[in-house]
């Protein structure tokens, strides 16, 4: 478990450097964005800045931990009951997700299945179709768009 939180938290900031805009920093402090053991037991989901949305009896909850200066990259952890989705469209953002309760059946739109588990990681390109399903998952994740759209 401590190997795979380091190569999150090294990717989130390889990547945070690798999309970074140039600009420096104002006055303002950065510090590094922490998710720590409770909040990936939960905990993080009491924060005041959770997001809670309720849609067809499945209520999801939203925690952004980190949102890069330019707004194309972001990071956070994301809870969520059984669901069903089909993705038509190109998915629009490529995502990490590290699965830390539950898991996720994806669809690709070509037929070919992806079972993602606890303990499991994917990662989705930006131009993915397809079927997501799940009976619930509790995730951290990884965002960039090019464009900053979906974040």
């Amino acid at each position: 478990m401590k190997r795979i939180l380091a190569v999150i938290v090294f990717s989130t900031v390889i990547l945070t450097a690798a999309h970074s805009d140039g600009r420096q920093a104002s006055t303002q402090s950065i510090h590094p964005a922490k998710i720590s053991k409770s909040d990936m037991g939960g905990a993080i989901f009491s924060r005041p800045d959770t997001l809670k949305e309720s849609r067809n009896g499945n209520t999801t909850l939203d925690v952004t931990s980190l949102l890069s200066s330019d707004e194309k990259f972001a990071s956070g952890m994301y809870k969520s009951g059984k669901s069903h989705w089909e993705i038509d469209e190109p998915y629009g953002v490529d995502e990490f997700m590290y699965f830390i309760e539950g898991g996720v059946t994806l669809t690709s739109a070509d037929g070919s299945v992806t079972v993602i588990n606890a303990g499991e990681a994917v990662t989705i390109p930006k131009e993915w179709t397809g079927i997501w399903d799940t009976e619930g998952y509790t995730k951290i994740w990884v965002i960039y768009s090019e464009d900053g759209s979906g974040l």
